[in-house]
């Protein structure tokens, strides 16, 4: 039965994850997009890690979902605080060896930069995975004018975004992550370039998997997004 935590960042602000119990203790925390929270596909994500043995884990950053704060003041470093206070919580409480980290697109991003560092952390995967930051640029041209930039949802980045986003280059990733990473991409996708994924797998210096996917953007199909859940399972049980 999953159950819901409320896990305090700061003094005055909390974000809440939801525990998918497994009797193991191998864990898997999954971190949503930019614009997502930890509903939708990650429940059923979720259900599949237990199928497979897996703790569950999912979580609104701040921002997002249940969690406090506004959206426009969610940044890579804020997220980066949520996952690494999510760990905190669940190592306390549970004493876990070690955690697999799964991100889709920015949450991706999210996992490889938090992962730098930490030896809990054994392994980190992505779908459609933002790594350069160049994946903003368009985003920023519009911030640097008009000083910030709206989504179709209504939510809004700032500069505050792009000043935290300029502390964590790709390149420090790259140099100093030393799990395996298995990263899956869509061949079309218009979001976050197929490119990156490949200039991504030749930087890193560590062992990377990339699969990657005919006919699909930067949202995955049920089909494709069935095929990735075997795909993640499979590469984790071949540690």
């Amino acid at each position: 039965m999953p159950t819901r935590h409320v896990v305090t960042v700061d003094s005055d602000q909390d974000v809440v994850a939801v525990h998918h119990p497994a009797p193991s203790d191998e864990w898997l925390v999954w971190c949503h997009g930019l614009l997502s929270d930890k509903a939708g596909s990650y429940e059923s994500r979720s259900e599949r890690a237990v199928e497979e043995g897996y703790n569950a884990v999912r979580f609104d950053c701040r921002g997002c979902g249940e969690s406090d704060g506004p959206f426009v003041a969610s940044t890579l470093r804020s997220r980066i605080e949520d996952l690494r206070a999510v760990l905190d919580h669940f190592d306390a409480r549970f004493e876990v060896g070690t955690y697999v980290l799964f991100g889709s697109s920015f949450g991706a991003k999210v996992a490889l930069h938090a992962a730098v560092g930490d030896d809990r952390v054994r392994r980190v995967a992505g779908r459609a995975p933002v790594t350069f930051n160049r994946a903003f640029d368009d985003v920023r041209a519009v911030v640097d004018e008009a000083g910030t930039f709206q989504y179709d949802t209504g939510d809004a980045i700032d500069r505050r975004f792009f000043d935290a986003l300029d502390d964590y280059p790709f390149e420090a990733v790259a140099s100093e992550l030393d799990v395996p990473v298995a990263l899956f991409h869509g061949r079309d996708d218009e979001t976050v370039p197929l490119d990156d994924s490949l200039a991504a797998t030749g930087a890193l210096d560590t062992d990377v998997t990339l699969r990657t996917f005919a006919g699909e953007g930067h949202v995955f199909s049920e089909s494709a997004e069935r095929r990735m859940r075997w795909g993640l399972f499979d590469w984790l049980a071949a540690d």
